[in-house]
């Protein structure tokens, strides 16, 4: 059995030995540093509290730890050597230097931290939306190395491109692009408005029924078709099922002898004009 009193003396030490070490460090904001001494895991709340970067820290006391000094670029990158490396493509900003990223390649990160999905890289401090970089994981959170000079930049570009030109994701495609590429313009694509599924398909309504003559003034989600409510250029009110996929007429609510689906909703508002 363990001697109790020798434990106690130990931890001790290892208390007296704490306060009297720097330690090189990350830290997000508002989160907090640790260190590890004497096979012990220290957690600190930095000073001042609102500090994000790194830094190299001494205990002010078990709780607190404050920022003494800006590491020298060669200390991060010795820092950073021991913990794993994985590939990520930079989506968008969550707050301060904290990205939304993905793995550039899926297998990979499965193998690597298991798991692929999106997730937070830390302490960006370069880089743009869509590009690859090199973040390390310590086990727990990601921290952004440096920008990916095997990547093609041209791929982020043309990503960027097409964000810019409100392609759908379905829609973009170029030599060289992966489908973790189309995930990650996925996962931007969700948090700009047009990209919107009701959006698009309001409009895509909109568009279908006044290039034939006709108003768009409401639809519901039928899971495989729209349930449209139009009015016609005479004012004619009017409510009829749509193919989500081509826009074909399903039920047009008016008699067309069965012949429905002869129709898209553009040449439907022509039909019920002329009857």
């Amino acid at each position: 059995m363990a001697d109790i009193r020798k434990i106690i003396s130990q931890l001790a030490v290892g208390e007296e030995q704490l306060l009297d070490t720097q330690f090189l460090a990350p830290c997000v904001r508002e989160g907090r540093v640790r260190t590890r001494i004497g096979g012990m895991t220290y957690l600190f709340q930095p000073q001042p509290q609102n500090f994000e970067g790194w830094a190299i820290f001494e205990p002010v006391n078990e709780n607190v730890a404050a920022v003494i000094e800006e590491p020298i670029l060669p200390q991060i990158a010795e820092y950073l050597q021991l913990l794993m490396p994985i590939r990520l493509h930079l989506a968008c900003v969550l707050q301060g230097q904290t990205w939304l990223a993905y793995p550039v390649n899926e297998s990979d990160a499965k193998q690597r931290t298991g798991a692929a999905k999106p997730v937070p890289v830390h302490l960006v401090t370069k880089g743009s939306q869509f590009e690859q970089s090199v973040a390390r994981w310590d086990g727990d959170c990601f921290w952004f190395e440096e920008i990916d000079r095997r990547a093609d930049p041209l791929h982020s570009e043309k990503l960027r491109r097409a964000l810019k030109e409100l392609i759908l994701p379905q829609d973009v495609r170029f030599k060289g692009m992966t489908p973790e590429m189309r995930t990650v313009y996925e996962l931007v694509s969700r948090n700009i408005k047009y990209f919107d599924p009701n959006l698009q398909a309001q409009q895509r309504l909109q568009r279908a029924l006044k290039m034939g003559g006709g108003e768009l003034r409401d639809f519901c989600d039928r899971k495989n078709y729209w349930l449209v409510e139009w009015t016609s250029g005479s004012g004619e009110h009017h409510s009829s099922a749509i193919a989500k996929n081509d826009l074909t007429v399903m039920s047009a609510g008016i008699c067309l002898s069965g012949e429905d689906m002869k129709f898209d909703l553009q040449s439907l508002v022509g039909v019920v004009e002329n009857r």
